[in-house]
Order: structure tokens, then sequence, then C-alpha cells
């Protein structure tokens, strides 16, 4: 069935007069939906640091390539997506439902942007459900209460965190959110994740200044991780082939594409 659901929160709140990530990256992948403001430190974040589009782009490509892969050769019919940012083309939902019209998807944000947005990630299959919770990563309890309404925990859950745990600065806490949230999934569920890294093997030492401009220009801020961090997110998780990599090389399609600053990777609760 489609879900009939109102997306929870009030009515929101949108400045801008301040650039907000969901805008500049709606902005770096050619989306419409952002204001002049992010154009302009958008604009200035990319003349520091270039690669950030690519960035962008191979992170929403590794988004499409893991859905696929875990809806068609592992079964996935559930998907918790955290930190949804808005929607643009091929969503999790859709993707997932291509494959597995009864697939049942909750988008997880709490940007007053994404919110006025969510209907749009409301039109799934007739046969699926999709859904919308206007929740903080920050409180995974909450998150996981109102996803007990869409999704079922006795069965495995596919929990998405592409770009998400950049936004929360401290290490000890994203590793603890992630800890509380697969700690209610079964066995044979799925961490999928991508994550910023100053790692100068994958390019990243121009992360940095990048990212001291925006923090002083944007919001909210961010930070990046050594690849040595991100690894920690997936303790006791097995890592699936190719592991910890690049985003832009996880299961790439034949053309090897570049190189990025962002690791990506998927793993299996055992």
């Amino acid at each position: 069935m489609t879900d009939s659901h109102t997306p929870s929160g009030g009515s929101p709140v949108l400045n801008t007069g301040v650039a907000h990530n969901a805008r500049v990256w709606n902005y770096w992948i050619g989306g419409k939906d952002n204001y002049e403001v992010d154009q302009q430190v958008g604009e200035h974040v990319a003349g520091m640091f270039p690669v950030i589009r690519d960035i962008a782009r191979a992170d929403r490509w590794f988004l499409g390539r893991a859905v696929r892969f875990l809806a068609e050769e592992r079964g996935v019919r559930q998907f918790l997506d955290i930190g949804t940012g808005l929607p643009t083309g091929d969503n999790t939902h859709q993707i997932a439902q291509r494959v597995t019209p009864g697939a049942r998807i909750v988008y997880v944000d709490n940007d007053p942007i994404v919110l006025t947005h969510a209907r749009a990630l409301l039109n799934g299959t007739a046969e699926g459900v999709t859904d919308y919770i206007d929740a903080d990563v920050r409180d995974p309890a909450a998150i996981l209460r109102q996803a007990a309404g869409t999704l079922d925990f006795g069965e495995p859950v596919a929990v998405m965190m592409l770009g998400i745990l950049n936004f929360v600065l401290d290490t000890g806490e994203a590793r603890d959110i992630v800890r509380r949230v697969m700690a209610q999934t079964p066995s044979g569920s799925f961490l999928v994740l991508t994550h910023p890294t100053f790692d100068e093997d994958l390019g990243g030492a121009g992360q940095i200044p990048a990212m001291t401009f925006w923090n002083e220009n944007a919001t909210p801020p961010i930070t990046a991780r050594s690849g040595a961090d991100i690894a920690a997110f997936f303790e006791g998780l097995d890592l699936l082939e190719p592991g910890l990599v690049s985003c832009s090389r996880w299961r790439a399609e034949p053309e090897t594409p570049p190189v990025v600053p962002q690791f990506g990777a998927v793993a299996v609760k055992p």
C-alpha cells in the first residue's frame, strides 16, 4: 500500500539567509532546491576543493549501487534511511521498489527544507510502504520507536547512513549512535555508510580548509575523519567486499571512476 502518514513535526521554519548543507548538496548535484546563498557558498567551497562535486555525485551513485545490491542479491525488503537529504531522482524507495515492489522504506531527517519536500518521498508502489520521520540522528531511540510503526525489526533491515555522521562532531557520540541503532536490528541486517575523510591517500587533505570555511559560513558544522575512525563504525559487523573504500570504487561499474575522499562500505550484522 502507499503510505498515508503525514510527516511529523510542526510547520518548518526555513532560514534562507544562511547556506544549509541539504540545499548546497542539492546544488552540487545539479538540483533546483537551493537559494543564492547556497550557490555562493557552494561555489566558494568548490573553488577551494574542486573535487567536492565529484564527491557529491559519487555518494549518490554509491547509494544506487548499494540499494540495488541489497535488494537484488541479498533480498532486503526494509530500509531505514537516516539523513535523507532533499529528494532527487532515484531515491532509496524508488530503487528498492523497482526490484521488490513490496519493499518498506522509512526516511529520517530533521532539516526543515527536507520536511517541506517529504511528500515527494512518499510516492512509492501500491504494494510497498514509504514513510518519513522528522527526527534527529542524535536521538536514535526516537528514530527506532517511530520507525517501528512501519518496519518490522524482527526481520533484516538495511540501515542507511550516507553522509550523516560527519555532522556529529564527537566521534564517540557518532559511534554510540551506530551501536544503538544496529543493536535493535536482527542478524542479517546491514549498515550502509559513507563519510568524508582527510586521509591523503584518497586526496582528502583539501577537506580541512574547505570544512573550516564551511563551519564559519554555513550550517550545520561538519567534520572529516580518518579511515581508521570510520572503520570503527563497523565494529561487530562483517564488511562485505570490497570493504571500506572510496565510495566511488565500491562495486563500481566496469569503467574505473576516480577516487574521491569519501569512504563507503556495506556491512552485515552476523
